[in-house]
This record gives C-alpha cells, sequence and structure tokens, in this order.
C-alpha cells in the first residue's frame, strides 16, 4: 500500500471514529485537532552507538556527547537543558525542565528553591530521573538515582556566581506557591533591589543544589527504521559499571 493510500485510509478511519462517538449530556463536544501529528516522524542517519567505541566509565562517555553535542550548536545556548522526573511518596509523578550545572563521579547537580513542588517531592522521596534530548544529533541520555542536597559551601559558591539579578530573582520568588498577581512580584523585587543596593545577596535558606548520584545510565543513539541503539549503564556492588545493550 502506498504511503498515499495508508494516510488516506487512517484519515478515513479516525472520521469514522469521530462520527460515532457520542457526547453524553451536560457534556462539550470531543476537542477534534486536524493537526497531523500520527504523521509526523524522522529518518535518523547512520550515527551508531557500539559497545566497542564507549568508554567503560559512564561519565566520560557523558563527557564526551556533551562535548560533541556544544560543537553541534544544538538547540542553542542550553544544550544543558533536562528533563527532572520527580514522584510524591505516593508514586505521583511530576516533571519539568530544568538546566545542568555541574557534574563529577558524584553525579548530576542542579539548582533550585527547596520549598518548590520539586524540593518538597525530592526531600520525601529522594529518588529522581532526567532525560536530556538532542534532536540534531538525535541522542538522548536517560539518568535515574538517588537525590542529595549539595553542601551549603557549594550552593553559596554557586549562588553568588549568578548576575545579582538571578540572585534577587531566587530571593523574592516562593517558587510554586500560589501568588496574587505579577504586580507582587515586581513589587518584592523592586524592595529587594533598594535593600541590597549596596550590599551581597545573602543565599535564601530556602535555596540550594541537588545532586542526583547516578545506579544507572543509558545513551540512545537514533537508527534508522527505529531500531535505535541503547546502551545502558548499571552501578555494581563494588562501584564499577556494567553495560548492557537494551532492545529499541
Amino acid at each position: 500500500m502506498t504511503e498515499r493510500r495508508t494516510r488516506l485510509v487512517a484519515a478515513a478511519m479516525t472520521d469514522d471514529v469521530l462520527k460515532r462517538e457520542t457526547v453524553k449530556p451536560g457534556m462539550s463536544s470531543p476537542l477534534r485537532s486536524n493537526l497531523p501529528l500520527a504523521h509526523i516522524r524522522r529518518e535518523h542517519d547512520n550515527r551508531s552507538l557500539d559497545e566497542s567505541d564507549v568508554h567503560e566509565n559512564p561519565f566520560e562517555q557523558f563527557t564526551l556527547w556533551m562535548e560533541e553535542v556544544m560543537d553541534s550548536g544544538e538547540g542553542g545556548i542550553e544544550v544543558n537543558a533536562m528533563t527532572l522526573a520527580t514522584a510524591t511518596p505516593d508514586g505521583v509523578p511530576s516533571a519539568r525542565t530544568v538546566l545542568l550545572k555541574g557534574f563529577d563521579e558524584r553525579g548530576f547537580v542542579f539548582y533550585s528553591n527547596y520549598e518548590s513542588q520539586k524540593g518538597r517531592e525530592l526531600s520525601e522521596n529522594p529518588h529522581a530521573a532526567l532525560l536530556f534530548h538532542w534532536a540534531r544529533l538525535g541522542r538522548q541520555i536517560r539518568i535515574s538515582g538517588t537525590v542529595m542536597r549539595t553542601s551549603m559551601e557549594e550552593s553559596d559558591a554557586y549562588f553568588h556566581s549568578r548576575p545579582q539579578g538571578s540572585q534577587l530573582g531566587a530571593s523574592v520568588s516562593r517558587q510554586s506557591q500560589v501568588i496574587p498577581n505579577r504586580e507582587w512580584l515586581e513589587e518584592r523585587l523592586k524592595a529587594l533591589e533598594e535593600e541590597y543596593r549596596e550590599d551581597e545577596v545573602p543565599l535564601p535558606a530556602y535555596w540550594g543544589g541537588f545532586r542526583v548520584v547516578p545506579t544507572s545510565i543509558e545513551f540512545w543513539q537514533g537508527r534508522p527504521n527505529r531500531l535505535h541503539d541503547r546502551l545502558r549503564y548499571t552501578l555494581q556492588p563494588d562501584g564499577s559499571w556494567n553495560i548492557e545493550r537494551l532492545s529499541p
């Protein structure tokens, strides 16, 4: 069956399903989008990921891929953007984008408000997953592990490396809490700008770093026909890493 014929059949089937949908009393009509989402796809190139080519240490492999993506011009300036997934003690998940601000063999570091939703969830359930996605190179890195706070010294050093506006913004924000309006933020910012016009902005007690200590790191390389390469590093009891190939 030709691709055009396949699309026509799929469209006809969708229309038939929509025609048979019934709207119950008191319910609004179902949203019907004409966006061709089912037909959006990309054929990946011939980049590969082979066991014989990767480092034994996943942090070395991460460094290599991060250097390559920075050289590629991927996505502008925030190649360190990553999805952070957390969960409540009951297992209710949530996710958001944060920025990686450092890594070494101890783990991957980002900074946030400890009283935010993610901060509260990580305090109650110190497990998280990270996802990097670099579309131009057809690559993803998936990281899962436990979470701990960075030291106050680390948090303070990073906080005071930021522009003063960012320092004040962290002091102003009560992240994830309901506020009355935008003016509430602006008024608090103006007050702090005046208060610290000549002085150093102190590190807020509720703000600092988190370190994701990985137990699993997966490197994903897109391949033609959706037969992607997936290599997973799993931390062993002796501190070494076991490398396994996963089915795409």
